[in-house]
């Protein structure tokens, strides 16, 4: 009866990973504490072992983040390996179902969410473990390398991709505004050299604008170089890849910025004193671009951070109540 119960509860939960995300053991029975700390404490090491294990083959994070409040159990599932000598780093190195991935935009977010899932499980099973080999020779690390072949070179790709096209942006943006700084507007005295309209407010906006265009499109030059010209080694997606995007892609945006703000403090000194009224409407047009880039790459930036700064927050184990 022992054994029937084991495998009732497998069968059960298999079928329960087969319905949405919504509608998983998470709300099936309010918080999945309620199911694993019932589990411990009337000593069902098979229940609580199955459903840890589950949470880390289908990356179940709030199931998996319950493993630290087990206390002595967390350790006995941490020791889990069945009879192919598969333990639980071993599970987290296989690649993640098809719907996991998907909740990540790119293939290059999706590898350093599965990075960061074998690190975290890697920190709670025993050091032995990570050399242990299954039934077929292979290590965690061997198993997760050869599981996310294929995500790696697609995540390079799309590393690549996106750093050649911002690339492109950047030094545009340097090549004009590295023009401008000689050419300012409403021109220079004859006698000193001086630009004529040094005094104005405008000037002073405009000078100010076009070096931060300038400084920030070469930083973002030189982060997407950086980018096309890195090993893309499986470690690289974890951090240095994505900071280097974030930083890329940030510059980027501050330089678009600054550029039109420098554009329009071209038009107050040249359009101010002739036709005033040009100015506000032109200032106004102006403003499309940076929202345009607004809408169209703030997404990506945004989910470049969350998963870079976030993926601690996410992993952190909370208290959670039993009723």
């Amino acid at each position: 009866m022992h054994m029937q119960a084991v495998e009732l509860v497998k069968r059960l939960w298999d079928q329960v990973l087969l319905l949405d995300d919504s509608k998983k053991l998470v709300n099936l029975s309010g918080t999945p504490s309620r199911l694993l700390f019932t589990a411990a404490e009337l000593g069902i090491v098979e229940f609580s072992k199955h459903i840890s294990c589950c949470s880390v083959a289908h990356r179940q994070k709030k199931i998996f983040n319950l493993i630290y409040e087990i206390g002595a159990l967390k350790d006995l599932i941490a020791a889990y390996k069945d009879e192919n000598n598969v333990n639980m780093l071993h599970l987290a190195a296989r690649l993640a179902p098809l719907n996991r991935l998907k909740t990540d935009s790119g293939a290059a977010l999706q590898l350093r969410r599965e990075l960061y899932w074998f690190k975290e499980v890697e920190k709670i099973v025993q050091p032995l473990y990570a050399e242990m080999k299954d039934s077929e020779g292979r290590t965690p690390h061997i198993l997760f390398t050869e599981e996310h072949k294929g995500l790696v070179r697609e995540g390079e790709k799309w590393m690549k991709d996106t750093a050649s096209s911002c690339m492109l942006v950047a030094t545009l943006i340097a090549t004009v505004m590295f023009a401008a700084a000689f050419t300012v507007p409403g021109g220079n005295n004859n006698d000193t050299g001086r630009p004529i309209a040094i005094s104005e407010r405008s000037f002073l906006v405009f000078a100010i604008s076009d070096a931060l265009a300038l400084f920030s499109s070469a930083t973002s030059i030189l982060m997407f170089l950086s980018i096309l010209t890195s090993r893309y080694a499986e470690e690289d997606f974890l951090e240095s890849l994505p900071n280097r995007l974030i930083i890329g892609l940030a510059t980027l945006f501050i330089s678009i910025a600054t550029m039109m703000i420098s554009f329009c403090a071209t038009l107050f000194i040249v359009l101010d004193k002739s036709v005033p009224w040009v100015s506000v409407p032109m200032a106004v047009v102006a403003c499309i671009p940076v929202t345009l880039f607004a809408f169209l790459q703030f997404p990506l930036l945004v989910d470049m951070v969350s998963h870079t700064y976030g993926s601690s927050i996410v992993f952190r184990p909370r208290n959670h109540l039993l009723y």
